[in-house]
């Protein structure tokens, strides 16, 4: 890590051996640690998340990873951004102490079999979660959340022969709704002893859920991607007027999406704008089909702006 300008008060690690001596360390002064999970690309989303963590911990760790397991072949995972001195340059302009560790592994460390974009041709031990990932962001990519829920586990059990990695409390963004539901799982049944934390997503001034992919879009792409958010909104002004009805909720927003796909059709502008799906679903569960919306819900949304898709939700009327 020489070639980096590393941030006053933090350490970076890029072997795991080296993190857990550090870990190692700060258990023994009794001291707690709280765990931020990033593909790098740092924006205000993650900070947010840091800074939370450390209103809570005496120590805060990221870890900088770009997961492949989460990526199919056909996907991005070559052009991902990956940006480790911008994103230790955002960490430097924290107050000192907000975090304390970066790890930065290396693929081989975290998958010692190699890893395949190919599921069929992957070698070694996975983690699935069933029920839960093979719908909404599973239905388009449906190993990505095996990808995670592997990825995940492996950073809650890394250890050595005295100590763990094993944060009191991780902490996630709401954004990737369906990630947190799905994580909130894995730490249920798999008994991880820590508290899992979904902050709010970070927005821009206009809405627009923040987004490493936020940087792929065009001017125009970023105009008509406020879509997400005001068909949302719509969703949830309409539940709080007194609207119970599911397909109601769906067609007022959905007519907001026919709308914007006139604009771009009438503008003649090289755009592509394609729906994925619009979703209203229980909490826990993600059942579409659930009949009481009185108990609130989670409306969520995925558009593909040409290439560059993008997601968000709200949560209405419930918690995570």
């Amino acid at each position: 890590m020489d070639k980096y300008n590393i941030p006053e008060g933090v350490q970076v690690f890029d072997r795991i051996a080296d993190f857990r001596r550090w870990r190692r360390s700060i258990l023994l002064q009794g001291q707690t640690l709280g765990y931020v999970p990033t593909m790098g690309a740092l924006h205000a989303g993650h900070i947010s998340l840091a800074e939370r963590a450390r209103q809570d911990n005496d120590h805060v760790a990221l870890t900088i990873f770009v997961n492949p397991a989460q990526f199919a072949p056909h996907e991005d995972l070559s052009s991902y951004p990956r940006t480790l001195q911008a994103d230790l340059d955002q960490i430097n302009r924290l107050p000192v102490g907000t975090v304390t560790a970066v790890l930065v592994p290396q693929v081989s460390e975290i998958y010692p079999n190699g890893i395949e974009l190919d599921v069929s041709k992957q070698i070694g031990a996975f983690v699935e979660i069933k029920g839960l990932s093979h719908q909404l962001e599973g239905g388009t990519r449906p190993h990505f959340f095996r990808g995670v829920a592997t990825v995940v586990s492996k950073f809650f059990n890394i250890t050595n022969e005295i100590a763990k990695i094993q944060p009191e409390h991780a902490y996630f963004g709401q954004k990737d709704v369906q990630q947190c539901v799905c994580l909130r799982r894995l730490v249920e049944d798999l008994h991880f002893p820590l508290q899992l934390h979904i902050c709010p997503t970070q927005r821009e001034s206009d809405g627009l859920a923040m987004s490493s992919r936020n940087v792929y879009l065009t001017p125009s792409q970023r105009k008509h991607s406020l879509v997400l958010f005001r068909m949302l909104s719509s969703i949830e002004k309409s539940y709080k007027n007194g609207e119970r009805s599911r397909d109601k909720l769906l067609a007022d927003a959905m007519d907001i999406f026919h709308a914007e796909e006139k604009q771009v059709a009438a503008s003649h502008e090289d755009l592509t704008m394609k729906l994925d799906y619009l979703s209203i679903a229980n909490p826990r569960t993600l059942d579409e089909e659930f009949s009481n919306l009185d108990s609130g819900f989670i409306a969520s949304i995925a558009v593909f702006m040409g290439k560059t898709r993008l997601i968000d939700n709200f949560l209405i009327n419930c918690e995570l």
